[in-house]
C-alpha cells in the first residue's frame, strides 16, 4: 500500500464478498491458481483484511498430464524488507498448511481444488537480534512480542512491510524440476480506536453546536505554551508575541476526521496581532516521521538521514474566533486540520515505525520577520496518533465557517520543521523554554 493509496474503508459488518484470483500459466492456460475472499471493493484491488479477519480461499491445480508432485502447500507470510542492504527480509509471520502430500509423488491429470483458512493473529513474534527493545515490550531474548503492523510501502522510504499468500508446488528431486511458487500480495490493517473525546465535545458533535474552549472544557483540550516569539514588524518595530496552542483531546484521530485547534496570540502591539492573526501567517502541520533500522522503536534518538524520513501530511487552516475578537492585546483563532483519508496509521514496530506530530512553525507573512528562532526548529510540537477505527456513535465534524475559503497549502519542509522524536517540544525566541 503506497502513500498515494487511500486506506480501504472499514465496516465491521462487511462480509468477505470479493474474490481475487492469481495464476501461473503454461501456454496461456492457468495450471496453478489461488483464490482469496476479502473485504476489497473490487476484484482488481489487492485483497484487504483487518485485524481479527480470517484469510479464506482455495488453491486450484489443473494438470493436463500426470505429474510428479511431492506436496502442495499454502502459506500466509509477512516480512520487513529493507532495500539496498545485504540483509534478507525479516519474516515475522509464517502460517503454513499442507494441502496435499503423497510419498509416491504421483498426481494424475485432472482438476483439483483445496480450501484453506488462516486466522490472522493480533500479535507476532519478531526476531530480537540486533534490535533495540523498549522496556515496555515483552521479550525472551530471542523474540519480541508486538502488535501486528499494517502492510505499508512509502515512496522514498527504503523499507516496506508486506503480507502475502504463497502457494508452493514441491516437485520430485531438485535435479528434475524446481519447486514452483505463486505469490499473491494482500493488505492488512490493524484496528485501533482512539479514546472518546470529552462529554462536552461529544455533545457538540451530536447537536452540531460550537465546541467549548479550554476554559469551559478543560478536560477536552491539551494546552501548550505560552511560547514567546520575537520579531520585527515592517522592518522597523521590534515586537514580542505570546502564543498558546490548544489541541482537542485525546490526541488520536482517524483518517477523514478533523483535529480542532485554538491558537491564542497576545501582544502589546496591535498591528503585530492584526498581521499574525491571519490564516496566511499561521503555519501548523501534521508531520509524519518514518524511522527504519535497528532503533526504529526508540523515541528521542538521533538518526542518520537514510533511517529517518520526515514529511508533512496536512496543514491546518484558521479563522478569527468571536471569543476575544474585540479584546485589546489578544486575538483568538479557531482552526482545524483535516486528516486526509489516505493517511497511514501510526505504529511502533521493529525496523519500521511511523509516528506523527503537530508542529507549529514560525509565522511567515509579508511585514513580519521572526527573530531568534533557531533554524530547523518549530515553535511548538506535540506527538499525535493516527488510529484506524472510528468510535461508534461519534462523528467528528468540520467547524469551518460558511463561505470560508481555505488558503492554499504551503509545503512543509524539514529546513524549518523539526524531526519528530515523540516528545513535546516548545521553542521560544531565545531557544528552549
Amino acid at each position: 500500500m503506497s502513500d498515494d493509496d487511500e486506506l480501504p474503508s472499514y465496516t465491521s459488518a462487511v462480509a468477505h464478498r470479493t474474490e481475487h484470483k492469481s495464476s501461473l500459466e503454461t501456454k496461456g492456460k492457468p495450471w496453478l491458481s489461488v483464490f482469496i475472499q476479502s473485504r476489497a471493493a473490487t476484484a482488481a484491488a489487492r485483497a484487504f483484511f483487518v485485524e481479527g479477519d480470517t484469510v479464506v480461499g482455495r488453491v486450484e491445480l489443473n494438470l493436463e498430464k500426470n505429474e510428479t508432485v511431492k506436496s502442495i502447500s499454502v502459506s500466509v507470510q509477512a516480512s520487513v524488507t529493507t532495500l539496498g542492504q545485504q540483509e534478507l527480509p525479516v519474516v515475522f509471520l509464517d502460517l503454513t498448511q499442507v494441502l496435499w502430500n503423497e510419498p509416491s509423488g504421483k498426481l494424475a491429470e485432472g482438476k483439483y481444488s483445496w480450501p484453506f483458512s488462516f486466522a490472522l493473529p493480533h500479535q507476532v513474534d519478531f526476531p530480537a537480534k540486533g534490535i533495540t527493545v523498549p522496556p515496555e515490550l515483552k521479550t525472551d531474548g530471542k523474540f519480541i512480542t508486538v502488535d501486528a503492523p499494517p502492510s505499508i510501502s512509502e515512496h522514498g522510504t527504503p523499507s516496506y512491510i508486506d503480507y502475502k499468500v504463497v502457494a508452493t508446488v514441491k516437485r520430485g528431486t531438485f535435479v528434475t524440476k524446481a519447486n514452483q511458487t505463486l505469490t499473491a500480495l494482500i493488505s492488512y490493517l490493524p484496528l485501533r480506536e482512539p479514546e472518546p473525546p470529552s462529554p462536552l465535545r461529544q455533545l457538540a458533535y451530536k447537536e452540531g453546536s460550537e465546541l467549548i474552549g479550554p476554559d469551559g472544557d478543560p478536560s477536552g483540550w491539551r494546552v501548550l505554551g505560552p511560547v514567546k516569539v520575537d520579531g520585527k514588524l515592517f522592518q522597523a518595530v521590534d515586537v514580542e508575541v505570546e502564543c498558546t496552542l490548544a489541541i482537542a483531546t485525546p490526541l488520536a484521530f482517524t483518517p477523514g476526521s478533523y483535529i480542532p485547534l485554538i491558537l491564542t496570540l497576545k501582544s502589546k502591539n496591535e498591528p503585530a496581532l492584526d498581521t499574525l492573526a491571519t490564516a496566511q501567517a499561521i503555519k501548523l502541520y501534521l508531520v509524519r516521521s518514518i524511522a527504519v533500522g535497528s532503533d526504529a522503536m526508540q523515541d528521542g534518538v538521533e538518526r542518520r538521514s537514510n533511517q529517518s524520513f520526515v514529511s508533512g501530511t496536512g496543514q491546518a487552516y484558521f479563522w478569527p474566533s468571536t471569543e476575544g475578537a474585540s479584546e485589546p492585546g489578544r486575538r483568538v483563532m479557531r482552526g482545524e486540520l483535516e486528516v486526509k483519508k489516505q493517511t497511514k496509521p501510526s505504529f511502533v514496530f521493529p525496523r519500521f515505525t511511523v509516528r506523527y506530530t503537530l508542529e507549529l512553525l514560525p509565522f511567515a507573512i509579508t511585514g513580519f520577520t521572526s527573530l531568534g528562532t533557531k533554524p530547523r526548529k518549530c515553535l511548538i510540537s506535540e506527538p499525535m496518533k493516527i488510529a484506524t477505527k472510528n468510535i461508534p456513535g461519534i462523528n467528528p465534524r468540520s467547524y469551518i465557517p460558511p463561505g470560508y475559503v481555505k488558503p492554499q497549502d504551503t509545503e512543509y519542509t524539514t529546513e524549518i520543521g523539526s524531526s519528530a522524536n515523540g516528545a513535546q517540544r516548545i521553542f521560544g525566541g531565545s531557544g528552549f523554554m
